[in-house]
């Protein structure tokens, strides 16, 4: 059930107009900055052992579920930065300098 429903939202994906393509591409490479962004920063963490953390990791019984919780609220806070900032850099203002909408 679940497989079909991912088929019908790829076809559905796949009619999508060129307007919609372009932001799509743009959030997801947005997001991507994001993700990797979250990454580095948790290798970093890890690798310099900053607050302990690697240590309590380690010596926890769940060291991958620790891990893995980590990274994914890492993974949720930078890719979500990453779109936020990718979307409110798309703001200008008029040309005569007016900013008001």
């Amino acid at each position: 059930m679940a497989i079909i429903r991912l088929v019908l939202l790829f076809e559905a994906a796949m009619t999508l107009h060129r307007k919609e393509k372009e932001a799509l591409t743009f959030l997801a490479t947005h997001l991507f900055y994001g993700l990797a962004a979250g990454a580095t920063f948790g290798i970093m963490v890890l690798a310099t052992n900053m607050g302990n953390i690697w240590t309590m990791a380690r010596e926890s019984n769940h060291t991958v579920t620790v891990i893995a919780l980590f990274f994914f609220g890492l993974f949720v806070t930078f890719g979500s930065v990453g779109m936020g900032v990718g979307i409110m850099s798309l703001g200008r203002d008029d040309e005569n300098g007016d900013s008001r909408h």
